[in-house]
């Protein structure tokens, strides 16, 4: 698995990179962004950790929570495809093709198990063929024939600036040694959304992909302690850098629809994965309902998050798996 796109690139700690997470700044891509879409979402995707299926936190769903929410979850590797987000809405699709999935998550502290509100919360992930918005010629995505071509120059500077932890390889067709700059200029797959008032907040996109020497999963960062301007969001600092990940079951569903099945990249299963910590929920495996007989109807996940609010997790300080130490 060792130098192989995004595996080689996170299971190693290269030299840590710093950034001054205080000046943090999101800028608004058009006019009314965050107005257009409610926060709440209108989807509800099963129970969270110490809720009763299908309704609200009732007293004693808290008393279940708890019991469970003292466990943090689990840190992970940032990766090098992390753009400082830019983009400030739930439904990060665009035009990409793929299984519609409806990803909501609950972010609480894990020391009081009290909702973490007006957070920051980013997610980015690769498309069905296995790339990157923003590093499409960088990405090692498998379309056998069927995907789109890494686009040429960008029209413009990318907006944000990427930070993170060097990857330990360059990725194919990229560059070595430190975080890799985008490539280009396109952001499918990449937002930002703020918790309610009770830590939920809900994104659109599709099921992710693969490539080769990761197995499907969805990075994530939180932010607090930062404002919500007109301008999106400045200030504060990340608590958490993390990723979720898709059990086996659900992912072999996804591969027999398109445009998934043209995907011709060997998979990296859930278990053969260097940065999935292998302890379940506590380190991102998300909880999913869709209909087994057709997947292709979409998929609804979510998952309660035990973040340290006062700490600062911005992934240089994360060491990867020992599996990956090993490898």
């Amino acid at each position: 698995m060792t130098g192989n796109a995004e595996n080689g690139h996170e299971n190693q700690q290269g030299p840590k990179h710093k950034r001054n997470l205080t000046r943090r700044k999101v800028v608004v891509a058009g006019a009314g962004a965050v107005a257009a879409v409610g926060v709440g979402g209108t989807v509800a995707a099963g129970a969270f950790a110490g809720e009763t299926k299908g309704k609200g936190p009732t007293a004693s769903a808290s008393a279940t929570a708890s019991e469970l929410c003292y466990k943090l979850t689990t840190e992970t590797t940032e990766g090098p495809y992390y753009i400082d987000a830019d983009k400030i809405r739930q439904d990060i699709t665009e035009d990409e093709e793929g299984i519609p999935l409806t990803l909501k998550l609950k972010v609480i502290d894990a020391d009081t198990c009290k909702p973490v509100k007006n957070a920051a919360v980013d997610i980015w992930h690769c498309s069905a063929l296995g790339l990157y918005s923003g590093y499409e010629a960088m990405s090692s995505g498998g379309g056998g024939g069927g995907g789109t071509p890494p686009s040429g120059s960008p029209s413009d500077a990318p907006s944000g600036t990427p930070t993170g932890e060097p990857p330990s390889g360059a990725p194919s067709g990229g560059t070595g040694g430190g975080h890799s700059e985008p490539t280009d200029d396109e952001r499918y797959l990449r937002g930002t959304w703020k918790t309610d008032k009770h830590g939920y907040v809900t994104f659109k996109t599709v099921f992710p992909g693969w490539y080769q020497g990761r197995c499907v999963h969805i990075h994530v960062k939180v932010h607090v302690d930062g404002t919500w301007t007109d301008a999106g969001y400045e200030g504060g600092h990340a608590c958490h850098t993390g990723q979720f990940f898709f059990d086996e079951k659900a992912v072999l569903a996804s591969a027999a629809v398109s445009p998934y099945s043209t995907n011709t990249t060997t998979r990296t299963t859930l278990t053969e994965d260097t940065i999935y910590p292998q302890n379940g929920h506590e380190g991102g495996l998300l909880y999913l309902k869709y209909d087994k007989k057709n997947i292709a109807k979409g998929v609804h996940a979510d998952l309660t998050m035990g973040v340290a609010p006062d700490e600062t997790h911005d992934s240089t300080d994360t060491q990867p798996s020992a599996s990956a130490s090993a490898s």
